[in-house]
């Protein structure tokens, strides 16, 4: 069933909002504030939209404030049920510390078609559009899977880029990747954007490959099912996080999930930039105004566009 249109242009509201609220804190080297500078505004903006929102993957539990946590209810509770795939502040370092990339974001899809999983991290690959269907796997190897990438793409496995979340755990990627001659794009944090960077006319990288975060995996999901990439993700459970794991419905901890396994039917995605970045400008501070930019996707619409809007500083919060 697609998603109503008029919803697109709600929560393209409640990321600009939680973009505003966490640019206050940039460079201010204060990453719980700036978090809770997207959180609160994001949230009451969500509260507005006549829905029955369920965050089904987000950041933390319900005693983690500031976050908007795994299972929180959102909206009027009157209208369609939504799941949400939440992250209001993607790159609270990048925040602090007044570096690009950063952006408030979430998915949106109807209920029961997003992956719902505990807050924890997920081997991932992703790779573009016009490929074959599930062309890669993370039981492959890394050999296998870029010799299998550059046949499908025509290409030379010397002439592929890579995106690498910078981090010791990812030392046996770079290793293999090193010897192939594939060229390296280091991220050191924020992977949605490092994931996204497959996607495009002309995109950045061939593939993305790394272990990052399971929220904005699926976050990542939906974005690349609105461009017709794919990405294959695997949850990383230690013994409490299969305990809650367990709880919302997943019985193999070890199961590779492909993109219609996270995201099934029609997806919203919007993104708002916090600082400049790939996906979109950071938010703008006009003097009496801000001047805030969305990616936005929309499935069923196909709608990729990037938005500007204009909000007056006085009049924000009424």
């Amino acid at each position: 069933m697609s998603i109503d249109p008029k919803y697109l242009n709600l929560f393209i509201k409640a990321t600009e909002r939680g973009a505003i609220g966490a640019s206050k804190f940039i460079g201010k080297q204060d990453k719980i504030a700036a978090d809770k500078g997207a959180v609160d505004p994001m949230r009451r903006e969500l509260n507005k939209i006549n829905m029955e929102g369920t965050v089904v993957i987000g950041e933390g539990e319900m005693d983690e404030a500031p976050m908007l946590y795994i299972g929180e209810k959102l909206g009027t509770l009157k209208g369609p049920k939504f799941d949400i795939a939440v992250d209001p502040l993607e790159g609270t370092k990048f925040t602090a510390n007044n570096q690009p990339n950063a952006f408030s974001v979430l998915a949106i899809a109807n209920k029961g078609d997003l992956l719902s999983a505990p807050d924890t991290y997920m081997e991932k690959i992703a790779i573009g559009n016009n490929l074959p269907n599930n062309l890669l796997d993370l039981d492959y190897g890394v050999q296998k899977n870029l010799k299998l990438l550059a046949e499908a793409k025509n290409k030379k496995i010397s002439d592929l880029s890579a995106c690498v979340l910078k981090r010791p755990r990812h030392d046996h990627i770079v290793r293999e990747l090193t010897k192939m001659n594939v060229k390296i794009n280091y991220i050191i944090d924020g992977d949605i954007a490092g994931a996204l960077s497959v996607i495009g006319e002309k995109p950045k990288n061939d593939i993305y490959y790394s272990t990052g975060g399971g929220p904005e995996g699926v976050i990542v999901a939906a974005a690349l099912s609105c461009y017709g990439g794919q990405i294959q993700g695997r949850l990383v459970l230690d013994n409490d996080e299969k305990i809650r794991a367990k709880k919302l419905g997943i019985k193999d901890f070890n199961k590779k999930y492909n993109i219609d396994e996270m995201v099934k039917g029609d997806v919203i995605f919007c993104a708002t930039g916090v600082t400049n970045g790939d996906l979109a400008k950071g938010v703008e501070d006009l003097g009496n105004e801000f001047k805030v930019t969305t990616f936005a996707l929309h499935r069923s619409q196909k709608i990729i566009k990037t938005v500007s809007n204009i909000y007056n500083k006085w009049v924000l919060y009424l």
